[in-house]
């Protein structure tokens, strides 16, 4: 254990308290999981109360030290705080200042590690070796095409246009969401361990490079969204002030996995009105809450992964919202999910095959996500959050199903009638 350098005119008596005081924060911090020992000059920072907390007592009592010391200790932190400036030397560990001092060091995947080094701090900006994003963000859009497919006709290689379309649209925008997530989020991505390594956080993209990145992003999402009906077109600008506002509200709400949902889904009403050209509100509208109750089931098991860092950065969330209780409260919104889908599929005329694939298949997927989860186990949470692209398959498995049933086997039954 280092040796603390007292400033000269002090105690012996006021020596011999700052040791123990220095060891107790390190084992304070150690309670709440971070396991990290710091030198006098990060601990001098510390309010006065620390001294007279119970904790301390007990573990100044171990070092026999008496109430008098602790008094003393007290009241040298109170009215002289100049005793416990960072200017002090501290005796320490080699190297230990180097290791403080550095930056955050930027780690790609090996996806982005293939790419020209120039580019990979804008590719891990996009998130685009963690494409789970993306998968969220375009299956909503399957479910609206198909729905319409289902009930307009649409031949399948139009479909599967269409859906090329929206696929690429949706890794433009995916990527466009998450820069302007990054630029809003840059102080408090910096005291996340999680996000502090990101680019715009970690220093590696300035704020002007980021937002002309930005622009191209964009220019891509704007020439996939001219391919589709006016419309369309006018209704899809509609979805850029959620994008814009959502990483603000984690800062006055607890529900920003709300506004994150009607972003996320909008593309279920776009998909639907690109094939149809318009809007059937019975339909859509069900398919839409149906998403946004999804977005927050797996946003919500998403953000316990952070929530120790959240609560001392001031970020709200519905994870931190709902606590302990939040099985039981997602177990709702899995049920109202599943619910609205088949309200959806019911008011759009989708037969058997779309019913058993949702209720069996869906509920199963989602009642294993419930289980399995463990919202204080990170890596577990973020599991379970990827695992939500496998439901996003399934409904629009289930989509997929009833247009074949319907298109062959139907047709057939009709041909040999």
């Amino acid at each position: 254990m280092p040796v603390c350098l007292a400033p000269s005119g002090s105690s012996t008596l006021f020596r011999r308290a700052l040791q123990p005081r220095r060891l107790c924060w390190s084992q304070w911090k150690g309670a709440i999981g971070t396991a990290t020992h710091h030198n006098i000059s990060s601990t001098c920072s510390i309010e006065p109360f620390f001294v007279n907390s119970r904790v301390m007592q007990k573990t100044f009592a171990r070092y026999r030290h008496t109430a008098s010391v602790l008094a003393v200790v007290s009241a040298a932190v109170k009215n002289n705080p100049r005793y416990f400036s960072s200017s002090y030397p501290v005796r320490s560990s080699v190297g230990a200042e180097k290791n403080a001092a550095a930056p955050p060091k930027l780690v790609y995947g090996s996806f982005i590690e293939k790419f020209p080094e120039a580019l990979r701090p804008y590719l891990y900006l996009s998130r685009i070796d963690k494409p789970i994003g993306t998968w969220l963000l375009y299956w909503p859009c399957t479910w609206g095409i198909g729905m319409a497919a289902f009930s307009t006709g649409l031949p399948v290689v139009e479909m599967a246009k269409m859906m090329a379309l929206f696929g690429t649209g949706a890794i433009a925008m995916r990527g466009a969401g998450c820069s302007i997530n990054d630029m809003w989020d840059v102080k408090f991505d910096k005291m996340v361990e999680r996000t502090k390594t990101r680019p715009i956080a970690s220093g590696v993209i300035s704020r002007p490079r980021a937002f002309a990145f930005l622009g191209a992003q964009l220019s891509v999402g704007l020439a996939v969204l001219l391919q589709l009906n006016p419309y369309t077109i006018m209704f899809c600008f509609g979805s850029m002030p959620l994008v814009v506002i959502y990483p603000f509200m984690k800062r006055i709400t607890y529900w920003p996995q709300l506004v994150l949902g009607f972003a996320y889904n909008w593309g279920a009403l776009a998909g639907w009105s690109a094939i149809s050209g318009g809007m059937n509100w019975s339909v859509v509208l069900p398919l839409y809450a149906a998403g946004v109750s999804w977005t927050l089931v797996y946003d919500t098991i998403y953000g316990h992964q952070d929530k120790r860092d959240d609560i001392v950065a001031g970020v709200k969330s519905t994870s931190l919202l709902f606590g302990d209780k939040t099985k039981t409260v997602l177990s709702g919104f899995s049920a109202s999910t599943i619910g609205l889908l088949c309200l959806s599929g019911y008011m759009n005329g989708q037969g058997i095959p779309f019913i058993i694939t949702v209720v069996g298949a869906g509920s199963a997927h989602l009642v294993w996500q419930l289980w399995h989860v463990d919202i204080n186990n990170p890596n577990i949470c973020w599991n379970v959050f990827k695992s939500n692209a496998w439901f996003g398959a399934i409904v629009f498995s289930a989509i997929m199903a009833d247009l074949a049933y319907i298109r062959f086997f139907t047709s057939k039954d009709q041909e040999e009638r």
